[in-house]
């Protein structure tokens, strides 16, 4: 079993108050002769489409002396998983969790923002601290 971020049980609460119910903690992703592990699954039901939308979410600090560092490693399991899950699981949507702060002063870096946008990452920011949803970016 992987250990859990520091920031699990804040980004957790976040999507329950959001209106998310958390369906598995951790997520095992398989394929092939490969098992990963991501943080968590989550769905809601969608009145509008009468269905159930579903997430996976990988729950990052950013807590090293290198953002950068941090970042790659990040990236390279999102875009792993999110390879994986198109094979076993492609409804779902995979999205990188994130702390408000981390956004705030690395995330909105023009360089960042391009990896972003070419890699396709969908990021939740969270205030930690309220334990709420900031913003969704797809």
């Amino acid at each position: 079993m992987p250990a859990k971020d520091i920031y699990h049980d804040a980004v957790k609460n976040a999507l329950i108050k959001d209106g998310w119910t958390i369906i598995a903690d951790p997520h095992t992703i398989r394929y092939e002769e490969i098992q990963l592990f991501a943080d968590l699954l989550a769905g809601r039901t969608l009145e509008a489409q009468r269905g159930e939308e579903q997430i996976i979410v990988e729950i990052k600090s950013f807590v090293s002396r290198s953002p950068m560092r941090d970042f790659e490693t990040a990236l390279g399991q999102y875009i792993i998983y999110r390879i994986f899950s198109k094979f076993v699981f492609p409804q779902a949507k995979i999205y990188l969790a994130i702390g408000q702060n981390i956004y705030e002063s690395f995330f909105t870096q023009k360089a960042i923002q391009k990896i972003i946008e070419e890699t396709q990452l969908l990021l939740i920011i969270v205030n930690l601290t309220n334990e709420e949803i900031i913003q969704w970016i797809n």
